[in-house]
């Protein structure tokens, strides 16, 4: 019996029978040859983290667009921190921990620069729509490893499709990359919007103190707690009063962070901004790397386009913008 296998039996011993087992998957869209040591969800984990997609999510925003200091979240801190959480409550409810940290490390591959400014502003251009989570389904199918994608199993690639809206995964681990996903960014966000000077901890809805707590670490654990202790049965659920308390948190957050004006500032360029290389690059469509090319050839220059402007940096959308835009000095 290998390192695998030996794991794969662990497994029956020791997680939830709801938990799904790393030997019954799925499996992949193209058989391969199974690793002596690594069972097949850490080969999905491996994957995505020694891709160029998540590479990338060190420079894309999170919330605040281009911020001046050292500790603000990025796309890769954000992924971090959701990967943190969704393994904490996948160990304490003894489901398949590193299922979980492959949906989660992979969720945000598809995200645009600029944040969720940069989706609206794509889902505005592109026919039929934008969403990250469907994009970031297409960069481990068809955009990685130059067109060959990374051959990802089912069950890690449904939970990266079901992370934020519609369907739920299939599974009870990607269900949780969707709970942590939401406990991360509003938690972090809260912590940076106080650094920038948008809110202050004394103005969070009085009961979020008083029943979740006062800082961020009491805030998580109090949810996470919430979410292991209620959790039976195959059923993933806070304690009801949790639960409304960080639902109002939430609408606090959208009120007073996300349409924030002065937070949101600079956001309001982003549109204009993204359409202009949306129409550079569709009218020169030889212009963009090679493998867009490829793609402008089997599925048209709309969509390679799209994978394009979506697999930007902030940094590389605004240096290409500027050397496209931005007349230079001849002499």
């Amino acid at each position: 019996m290998n390192i695998r296998e030996q794991t794969e039996k662990t497994e029956q011993l020791i997680y939830s029978p709801y938990a799904c087992f790393s030997a019954d998957t799925k499996g992949r869209g193209v058989n391969e040859e199974k690793c002596v040591i690594r069972t097949e969800f850490q080969r999905d984990r491996d994957r995505i983290i020694h891709c160029k997609s998540f590479r990338r999510l060190k420079h894309k925003t999170q919330v605040f667009l281009s911020p001046e200091g050292d500790h603000y979240r990025t796309r890769l801190t954000h992924t971090l921190e959701v990967s943190q959480i969704a393994r904490t409550v996948a160990k304490a409810l003894r489901l398949n921990e590193d299922l979980t940290e492959a949906v989660a490390l992979g969720h945000d591959l598809g995200h645009t620069p600029f944040g969720h400014a940069g989706e609206r502003a794509l889902n505005m251009l592109v026919p039929g729509g934008f969403r990250h989570y469907e994009q970031s389904l297409r960069v481990v199918d068809k955009l990685e490893k130059d067109g060959k994608g990374l051959n990802l199993t089912f069950e890690t690639r449904n939970g990266i499709v079901c992370h934020t809206k519609g369907k739920e995964a299939d599974t009870l681990e990607g269900r949780i990359v969707r709970i942590a996903d939401r406990i991360a960014y509003i938690n972090h966000d809260i912590d940076d919007a106080i650094r920038a000077g948008v809110i202050s901890e004394s103005e969070l809805p009085k009961e979020v103190g008083e029943l979740l707590g006062k800082s961020t670490a009491e805030r998580i654990n109090t949810l996470v707690l919430s979410l292991v202790n209620n959790s039976q049965e195959g059923c993933l659920c806070m304690d009801s009063e949790v639960k409304a308390v960080f639902d109002r948190l939430h609408k606090y957050m959208f009120a007073s962070v996300y349409s924030n004006e002065y937070a949101k500032h600079e956001e309001r360029k982003v549109p204009a901004f993204m359409e202009f290389l949306y129409e550079y690059f569709s009218r020169h469509p030889n212009e963009m790397p090679v493998e867009n090319r490829r793609t402008a050839d089997t599925e048209g220059v709309q969509t390679a386009v799209c994978d394009y402007l979506a697999g930007m940096t902030d940094r590389y959308a605004t240096d290409k913008f500027r050397e496209l835009f931005i007349p230079k000095p001849r002499f």
